[in-house]
């Protein structure tokens, strides 16, 4: 009974570090993924308000204005420059 309990604990534990794990990745993935975003941001050649209001959204939504960003903006910025 009690090996059963203590090998019901070590797999407790396994789980709760795995979560943990997956938790710190996500978090320092999502982090990177929003610093790149304002990076690219205020290096991109869009005039200072809308790179105000770009930085803005991105703050407001974390997730939403990175994704439309990389996928909207980014794009945007260089079709105006004539690179893409």
């Amino acid at each position: 009974m009690q090996t059963q309990l203590a090998h019901q604990m070590t797999l407790a534990l396994s789980d709760d570090l795995m979560f943990s794990g997956v938790v710190a990745v996500l978090l320092i993935g999502g982090l990177a993924w929003f610093f790149g975003a304002l990076i690219s941001i205020v290096g991109s050649n869009l005039s200072g308000g809308m790179k105000l209001v770009w930085v803005a959204f991105a703050f407001v939504a974390p997730f939403l204005g990175c994704l439309l960003w990389f996928l909207i903006g980014r794009h945007d910025a260089q079709r105006r420059l004539g690179i893409g």
